[in-house]
């Protein structure tokens, strides 16, 4: 069976273990616990074949940065996340994208660029437009998505595991 690592970041806040608990455990948990680390596997199938993902949902406070670059040489496919209320957390990927590129010696890399909070409209403080114009400067794709109402999460993680089988990455 396929094994895809993928490595969830972005800043504190944003909900990347929501997306991820959702995907996995099909739970929506409304406190918040920041997160250290924690991994997640969960079997899927992908074009008619059973896939293990490996899952690691990562810190999003500088204190854990050193960290990053293990999760960024080890992951195969990324969902960098930002909060649709918070600009600076949009503004923060660009970094971590950039990051990402020198620890894997890469020009490209299976990536989703994934606004979370989708559910919470009138707190919007980043345009859909605005992330899909950086997700065709980054040649990648693009979701808004909701842990709370399930808005896209499947998708997101789905594309993401795709990505790599149409780039020709092996496992």
């Amino acid at each position: 069976m396929r094994e895809y690592k993928l490595v969830v970041l972005g800043s504190g806040g944003v909900g990347k273990s929501a997306l991820t608990v959702q995907f996995v455990q099909g739970i929506f948990a409304e406190k918040y616990d920041p997160t250290i680390e924690d991994s997640y596997r969960k079997q899927v199938e992908i074009d008619s074949q059973q896939c293990m993902l490996e899952i690691l949902d990562t810190a999003g406070t500088e204190q854990f940065t050193a960290m990053r670059d293990l999760y960024m040489k080890n992951g195969q496919g990324f969902l960098l996340v930002y909060s649709i209320t918070s600009q600076a957390t949009f503004t923060d990927l660009n970094d971590l994208r950039k990051q990402i590129l020198r620890v894997k010696d890469v020009d490209e890399f299976p990536l989703v660029l994934v606004g979370n909070k989708c559910d919470l409209e009138d707190e919007r403080s980043v345009g859909t437009e605005q992330g899909r114009n950086l997700a065709n400067e980054w040649k990648c794709h693009f979701a808004e998505t909701s842990a709370k109402t399930k808005s896209n999460v499947n998708e997101c993680h789905y594309t993401l595991t795709c990505t790599p089988l149409k780039l020709g990455i092996q496992f």
